[in-house]
């Protein structure tokens, strides 16, 4: 019987034992051993959150050779490398090869890219490649002056300058220089003076907001009541007694022609204090009137006690600046165009949204003494 119940005992010992070892916990981490990892979804986002991380992008251009967009490409593989995805960066020989801008996105989108920036020379050739990738779900974004009038839909977003924002600058550096005040304070509406703007067209969105943007920012400086607006009726404004009148002059054509002709008669106004061009074409025309700029000369042009700005850049507009015959001139970021464009990509890749379809990348200000930091000369193309 005690040999029975000995047996009993040692069985129910055996079996409490059995039961504490099934019930025990696995290791974890603070016992030297890890927890077997969870396997991973294809489509799962890297370990850092970033979904486009090693993502190949393609970037298509206007151009390729122009020093402005070897500076947007530079921003581009900037881009590229802090965010931690492959880029191309192709473009056309000259921004007349809209055929060769085709193949280019034929092309890339063969690769299978996670998204596009894409700078288009002509919408209506690559409407069929914008409708393509948005079926495909492969975003667009576009940069400098994107892809105007595209299929709804099909671009994610732009990267290009707020070139009324830009223009502003102008106005704000022409009315802190002191000539220009000394002249505005001593002007009555008996004897106003005079500012001229020569604008290549008033149909190119991006020219009408160079122009408007410059006369809105004067207006807002001096004052509604002294500004009157002359010249063309796109930027008509009448003030009674104006002290100061701003006269447009839209030439009939583009042509290098056209634009002198149409410098040398805002050159002409009487009592002409300063000369605006809104683009790279119209500070040309200024400069072809004014013997490549030596007529503003301060030491003894013709025109030496005007003041001439300008837009873009170029050869002759930068050795203008450089001499001090121009004021200044108003320069797009092409660094953060490009910087800007691959950003926005990622944000698409990883499905983030953006209120503003529109980011500006900014623009500067450059005069004699800007032109010595690296940083501004190197977005100053010639």
């Amino acid at each position: 019987m005690k040999i029975r119940k000995l047996l009993c005992v040692l069985l129910a010992v055996v079996l409490a034992v059995s039961v504490v070892g099934c019930s025990a916990t696995a290791p974890t981490p603070s016992d030297g051993a890890a927890p077997p990892a969870e396997p991973k979804s294809e489509s799962a986002p890297a370990e850092n959150g970033n979904a486009a991380d090693g993502a190949y992008i393609a970037v298509i251009s206007k151009g390729f050779q122009h020093q402005f967009w070897q500076v947007v490409k530079k921003g581009a593989e900037q881009a590229a490398k802090d965010l931690n995805v492959t880029i191309t960066f192709d473009g056309p020989p000259t921004e007349s090869d809209i055929a060769i801008q085709v193949d280019m996105l034929k092309a890339a989108m063969d690769k299978g890219p996670a998204a596009i920036c894409l700078a288009a020379l002509d919408t209506e050739s690559v409407k069929e490649q914008l409708n393509d990738c948005k079926n495909k779900g492969i975003p667009v974004v576009g940069f400098d002056s994107g892809v105007p009038n595209a299929p709804e839909g099909s671009i994610y977003a732009t990267a290009s300058t707020d070139n009324y924002a830009a223009a502003s600058l102008a106005a704000e550096q022409l009315f802190a220089n002191a000539d220009f005040k000394a002249k505005f304070d001593a002007a009555t509406p008996e004897k106003p003076i005079a500012i001229g703007v020569l604008s290549q067209d008033a149909t190119s969105e991006s020219l009408i907001k160079r122009t408007s943007g410059f006369i809105d920012k004067m207006i807002v400086l001096a004052g509604e009541e002294n500004v009157k607006v002359v010249g063309h009726d796109s930027y008509k404004k009448d003030a009674a007694k104006a002290k100061v009148v701003i006269t447009v002059n839209v030439p009939a054509t583009t042509a290098a022609a056209d634009m002198k002709t149409g410098a040398e008669a805002l050159l002409s106004i009487e009592n002409l204090v300063a000369v605006y061009g809104s683009n790279e074409n119209g500070a040309g025309g200024i400069l072809a009137a004014s013997n490549d700029g030596n007529d503003f000369n301060k030491e003894n042009g013709k025109y030496k006690d005007m003041i001439a700005l300008g837009f873009d850049a170029g050869k002759t507009q930068r050795v203008a600046v450089e001499n001090g015959w121009f004021l200044g001139s108003v320069t797009q970021d092409p660094y953060q165009i490009g910087y800007k464009a691959v950003a926005l990509a990622v944000d698409a890749i990883n499905g983030k949204s953006v209120e503003n379809k529109i980011i500006d990348t900014g623009a500067k200000w450059y005069n004699a003494e800007a032109l010595k930091d690296p940083a501004i000369s190197e977005l100053v193309y010639e």
